[in-house]
């Protein structure tokens, strides 16, 4: 039987190397003024020409906002990082789920339904694994500095 309030180090870890992944691809397409992500659905012309930011700009936006959600999922699980006041990280992780659960929501529905949008049922998957991961590592935090403050 799997101890449910045990804390697990790994489902940080996981999240952070898929942000790191995350802002290699954005990074990749930034150097070539691309919307889209390596392996994902091709962006027309046309829509990124009306894109509301310039293609580079918001890929390297993009490519930093996984550096920064990569080092969050590892403070959830460092000294450093559980100084953090609980309820700020926990508001911060919960920000993070909406805009993570987001996207993969987008990728579970298009990629078993079709929404029009390219994604594959692999897609789908990996999204599932994606909020499935999120969860637990915010599950972990949760259960570990509850201890803490208990």
């Amino acid at each position: 039987m799997v101890d449910s309030e045990r804390p697990r180090r790994w489902p940080a870890y996981a999240v952070a190397v898929l942000f790191l992944g995350y802002a290699v691809g954005k990074a990749a397409f930034a150097l070539q003024a691309r919307l889209g992500f390596p392996g994902g659905p091709p962006v027309s012309a046309a829509e990124t020409g009306s894109y509301f930011l310039d293609a580079a700009t918001a890929q390297w936006l993009a490519a930093a906002s996984g550096v920064l959600g990569a080092c969050v999922a590892i403070a959830t699980v460092t000294a450093l990082g559980r100084r953090v006041p609980r309820m700020l990280m926990l508001l911060v992780l919960a920000g993070m789920l909406l805009a993570v659960g987001g996207g993969a929501g987008i990728m579970i529905v298009d990629g078993f339904v079709g929404i029009g949008v390219g994604w594959r049922w692999y897609h789908g998957v990996l999204g599932i694994l994606v909020i499935g991961l999120f969860l637990e590592m915010i599950r972990s935090y949760a259960a570990v500095t509850r201890r803490v403050s208990d």
